[in-house]
């Protein structure tokens, strides 16, 4: 076993211990951890503590990460949050990022929040270059479509994937 495989496991089961006492505050600071599977771990635990406190926090790494990977995460993160104040910086990451799995991600993610505030960028995405991108924005706009029109189940409706 590696020295980072070792290192990273002792920090797996400090982060397992914060996150029993929910301890957010430890976890945001684990942001801007030099491991991106730290990163992107950290993203996902706090989707789960809930809360649109967390909205900022994830995407600063959704514009800010290097890591592709994780700013994927980050926007997956964000649309599982469902709130519609992630529309801002999932719009961005739709439009600019230089990763088209990020783009790809974000795209998705706007579907599941599900607002037409979303749907001009969505639309925009429609002329990415890449074909995964364009996709994800049929979904995205059929998912927000269906949200408006026909859907009386929110749990269903979001359940795009991505």
């Amino acid at each position: 076993m590696s020295v980072v495989t070792e290192d990273r496991l002792a920090l797996f089961a400090e982060m397992e211990l914060k996150y029993e006492q929910k301890d957010t505050e430890y976890f945001i600071s684990l942001l801007e951890h030099p491991d991106y599977v730290v990163r992107t771990r950290v993203a996902c635990i706090l989707v789960d503590f809930g809360g649109e406190d967390k909205v900022a926090h994830i995407a600063k790494v959704l514009k800010n990460d290097e890591n592709e990977l994780v700013r994927h995460e980050a926007a997956f993160a964000l649309g599982q949050m469902s709130y519609s104040s992630a529309i801002p910086p999932l719009t961005d990451a739709t439009l600019n990022d230089s990763s088209m799995f990020v783009r790809h991600e974000a795209a998705i993610a706007l579907g599941v929040v599900g607002s037409t505030a979303a749907k001009e960028a969505l639309q925009k995405a429609l002329n990415d270059p890449d074909k995964p991108v364009v996709e994800s924005a049929i979904v995205a706009l059929s998912n927000i479509e269906f949200m408006e029109k026909l859907s009386k189940n929110e749990k269903f409706a979001k359940l795009t994937g991505g």
